[in-house]
C-alpha cells in the first residue's frame, strides 16, 4: 500500500494570495462605488445639454425647464438624509444596491415619458435613487479603507469618477441627441447600473447595522415641504413676478415648514438631521460651505447651456463639446487635491479652490450674445478647477470630522445641502434669465451673485477653521 502524498501550501503564499484578493476586491468595491456617484453626476451634464431639445419635443419655456433639472435636485436633497440613515440602519450595501436598481427603471421611464409630466415624476424618482446612492457609496467606502490617508485618495478617486462622468456627459451627450434623440441620453444609465449592482453584489463588504436607528418620518416630511415650496417659489417668481400671492404664499410655506423640520429634529430621539453633529466645527463649515459652493456652479451650468443654445444659437452636439473642456479639467484636478491638501491642509485647498472658481466667475462678465466661445475658454476652465480642487478635501474632512459609525448619515448631511444649493442656484439662476428680452442681464447677476457666494465659501473655511475647537477635531486641515 502506497503511501499517499500531501502537498503544504507555504504559509506566506496563502497570506499572499489573500492580501491580494482583498485589494482586489476593495479596489473593485472602489469601482462600484464611483459608477454609484458617476451615474448620478452624468444626469447633471447630459440633461442640461437636452434642454433645448426636451423643451422643443415636449413644449413649456424656462420654467418647465427648470423643473426637470429641479425635480431630481428636491428629490436627492430632501431624501438623501433618509437614506443615510436607511444605510446606516439596514446596511449600506444592500441600500446601495437598491438605489442602482431604482435609478436603473427610473431612467428607463424618462426615455420613455410622453410628455413634461411624465419626465418630471421619473426625475423625482430618479433624484430620490440619486439620494441613496451618494452616501451609502462614501459609507462603504469608509468602511473598506480604514487608514485616513488611503480614504482620501480613495475618495479623490470617487470624486474623479464622478468627475469623468461630467466630462463624457455633454459629449455624448450631445452626440445621441443628434443622432438618436434627446431620449437616448437615459437609456445610456442602463448598463452602467447593471455593471454596478453586479460589482456591488459581488465584492463590496456590508457595513455594521445599527438596529436602534429609526426613520423620521415627519421630519422627512418636513425636509420635502420646506425645499419644494422654497425651489417652487423661486421658480415660479420668473413667470409670476416675486410678489405674486401665489410666490409669497410658497415663501411662507417653506419657512413653515423649516421651523417645522427644525422644531422636529431638536425634539425627537432619532431625528433625521441630528442636530449635535452641528457642535463639531469642522462638519458644520464643510456643509455651508457645500451648500453655497453648489449654488453657485449647479446654476450656472444651466444658464450656461441655455445661453449656447438659446442666445448663440448652438446645436446640442456643439453645446456639448462646448462643456467638455470645462468638465475635463475638474478630473486631473481631483486627482492632484489630495496632494496638495497633505502638503498646505485640507482647509487651504478647499480656499484656493473656491477663490479660483470666483475668479472665473468674474472673468465672465463681458460675455454678451455672440461672444466667441475662445474668448470665455479660460473662465470656464478656472470655475470648474477650482470645483475638483475643493470637492475632495471638503468630502475628506467631513468625513473625518466625525465618528465612523455615523459616516452614512454625515455623507447625507454634506450631499443634501451640496444638492439643496444646486437647486437653489437653478431655481435662482433660472428666474434671472426666464425672459428671453433681459436674458444677458440675468446672465450677469447670476456670475456676479455666484463670485459673491464662492468668496463667501471661502471665507467661511478660512476664517472659520482656525477657530481652536476646529484644530482639535481634525488632522486634515
Amino acid at each position: 500500500m502506497r503511501a499517499s502524498t500531501i502537498k503544504y501550501e507555504p504559509l506566506d503564499d496563502r497570506a499572499g494570495a489573500q492580501r491580494a484578493s482583498s485589494r482586489l476586491a476593495t479596489s473593485l468595491t472602489l469601482a462600484a462605488m464611483s459608477l454609484g456617484y458617476g451615474v448620478v453626476q452624468l444626469d447633471v451634464t447630459i440633461v442640461n445639454t437636452a434642454l433645448d431639445a426636451m423643451g422643443k419635443s415636449l413644449g413649456g419655456g424656462v420654467a418647465e425647464l427648470q423643473w426637470v433639472v429641479s425635480a431630481y435636485t428636491i428629490a436627492f436633497a430632501a431624501f438623501i438624509l433618509t437614506a443615510g440613515a436607511l444605510g446606516d440602519r439596514i446596511g449600506a450595501k444592500r441600500i446601495f444596491m437598491a438605489g442602482f436598481a431604482i435609478f436603473t427603471a427610473a431612467s428607463l421611464a424618462c426615455a420613455m415619458s410622453p410628455n413634461a409630466a411624465v419626465l418630471i415624476a421619473a426625475r423625482l424618482v430618479q433624484g430620490l435613487a440619486a439620494a441613496i446612492l451618494v452616501p451609502n457609496s462614501l459609507a462603504l467606502l469608509n468602511h473598506a479603507y480604514v487608514d485616513d490617508r488611503e480614504r482620501g485618495r480613495a475618495v479623490a478617486v470617487w470624486a474623479a469618477g464622478a468627475s469623468l462622468a461630467l466630462t463624457a456627459g455633454p459629449f455624448v451627450g450631445g452626440a445621441l441627441i443628434t443622432l438618436v434623440g434627446w431620449r437616448a441620453i437615459f437609456l445610456v444609465n442602463l448598463p452602467i447600473g447593471l455593471t454596478g449592482l453586479w460589482l456591488s453584489w459581488r465584492y463590496a463588504s456590508e457595513t455594521t447595522r445599527s438596529r436602534a436607528r429609526e426613520i423620521d418620518l415627519p421630519g422627512q416630511l418636513a425636509a420635502i415641504g420646506a425645499l419644494g415650496a422654497l425651489a417652487g417659489a423661486i421658480i415660479e417668481a420668473g413667470a409670476l413676478g416675486w410678489s405674486h400671492p401665489a410666490v409669497i404664499a410658497a415663501f411662507v410655506a417653506s419657512a413653515a415648514f423649516a421651523v417645522l423640520f427644525v422644531w422636529r429634529e431638536s425634539r425627537t430621539v432619532q431625528p433625521m438631521l441630528p442636530l449635535s453633529l452641528f457642535s463639531h466645527r469642522l462638519f458644520t463649515l464643510t456643509t455651508i460651505v457645500g451648500l453655497l459652493v453648489n449654488i453657485a456652479i449647479y446654476g450656472l451650468i444651466f444658464v450656461l447651456s441655455l445661453y449656447f443654445q438659446g442666445i448663440n444659437g448652438l446645436s446640442a452636439w456643439w453645446t456639448g463639446l462646448a462643456f467638455v473642456p470645462m468638465m475635463g479639467a475638474v478630473l486631473p484636478v481631483n486627482l492632484l487635491a489630495p496632494r496638495l491638501a497633505e502638503r498646505i491642509g485640507s482647509c487651504p485647498t478647499i480656499v484656493v479652490g473656491a477663490c479660483i472658481s470666483a475668479l472665473g466667475c468674474l472673468g465672465l462678465l463681458w460675455t454678451e450674445a455672440g461672444t466667441s466661445y475662445w474668448a470665455i475658454f479660460a473662465q470656464m476652465i478656472a470655475i470648474s478647477g477650482g470645483l475638483g480642487l475643493l470637492v475632495p478635501p471638503l468630502t475628506s474632512t467631513l468625513l473625518g470630522s466625525v465618528d465612523r459609525a455615523r459616516s452614512g448619515i454625515a455623507a447625507g448631511v454634506l450631499n443634501a445641502t451640496r444638492q439643496t444649493g444646486s437647486v437653489l442656484g437653478v431655481a435662482l439662476f433660472g428666474s434671472l434669465v426666464a425672459s428671453d428680452s433681459a436674458f444677458m442681464a440675468g446672465l450677469h447677476q447670476s456670475l456676479i451673485i455666484s463670485a459673491a457666494v464662492l468668496l463667501l465659501a471661502a471665507a467661511v473655511i478660512g476664517l472659520g477653521a482656525n477657530a481652536p475647537d476646529a484644530k482639535a477635531q481634525g488632522r486634515s486641515m
